[in-house]
Formats: C-alpha cells, sequence, structure tokens
C-alpha cells in the first residue's frame, strides 16, 4: 500500500524527505495516468478498507513512533545520540 512511517529520532527529516520528494514525483505520474484515461479496476471505497486494513495490522513500531523501521538501525541511533547531545540542556 505504501511505506512505514520510520523517522529516525521521531523527527520527519530522515528518511520522510526524501520519501516526500519521490511521493511528489508519483503523484505527477499519477496525474498524468488519470489525465490519459486509464482507469482502475478496483473501486475507490474498497482500496480505501484496504488501506485502514493494511494500517491497523502494522505493528506500533512501524507508526511514526520512531522505534522500528530505519529508526532502528544503528547509523540512526548513533545518529540521534549524537543529535541530542548537542542540545543546550533546558531547565523545567
Amino acid at each position: 500500500m505504501s511505506l512505514v512511517c520510520d523517522p529516525v529520532g521521531g523527527l520527519v527529516e530522515i528518511p520522510c524527505v526524501m520519501r516526500n520528494a519521490t511521493g511528489a514525483a508519483q503523484a505527477l505520474a499519477a496525474a498524468d495516468i488519470a489525465l490519459a484515461g486509464v482507469q482502475c479496476y478496483l473501486p475507490f471505497d474498497e482500496v480505501i478498507a484496504a488501506m485502514v486494513q493494511v494500517g491497523r495490522a502494522l505493528p506500533a513500531s512501524l507508526r511514526e513512533t520512531g522505534t522500528g523501521g530505519v529508526a532502528a538501525c544503528p547509523t540512526a541511533r548513533r545518529l540521534v545520540e549524537q543529535a541530542f547531545r548537542q542540545l543546550p540542556l533546558r531547565e523545567h
């Protein structure tokens, strides 16, 4: 259906920005296909229902929690540690 949401450090920079850029290209291609008259044989509401089913079947680690997918890779974890180490501490 689509890609999992696995932001490194819980932020949307890695890999989301790159995925969104490719998604924009896919949107343009989809518009061209629709304008060319290519028809989909699956009803829209059935596709949406399938998307809901797939989304509910995904484990929590792949639902924008930053705990699964590429967010769990060793390099991603190291980058997060380095980035957050550089942040100034705030007193509450």
